[in-house]
């Protein structure tokens, strides 16, 4: 394993783990901790970005480009994720099956539509 994967991995799973116990921290109502809840979400967050630094700069590679291409692929990323959580909620928060469901796989054909997006058709 080449190094700058190692230390991407690690710090990825550090800010992952970060991200993770904030937002727990700040949705659970039992916990009562939502302020520190966001102050963790954003410490992973924040540390997600230098790791993406980080391992760029590691395999000498050029800082990314903002384009048109890359914002619509963010949008496109963002909406399939929040389709696909929506979805996730209605199974299993308010306990409506088939709604849930069908929301839950129009995020994942968006999410998949970003493959070709990004990569592009090759024959």
């Amino acid at each position: 394993m080449k190094k700058s994967s190692f230390v991407a991995m690690l710090m990825g799973t550090i800010s992952g783990v970060l991200f993770a116990l904030g937002m727990c921290m700040a949705l659970i109502p039992e916990w009562e901790a939502f302020q520190p809840g966001i102050i963790f979400g954003c410490v992973g967050l924040l540390l997600g970005l230098v790791t993406l630094i980080v391992w760029r700069k590691m395999e000498h590679k050029q800082p990314i480009h903002i384009s048109g291409k890359t914002i619509l692929s963010i949008i496109i990323g963002v909406a399939g994720t929040i389709a696909l959580g929506v979805g996730m909620c209605f199974c299993m928060v308010w306990d409506k099956m088939v709604i849930g469901v069908i929301i839950g796989l129009v995020g994942i054909v968006v999410l998949l539509s970003l493959i070709p997006l990004i990569k592009g058709l090759k024959d």
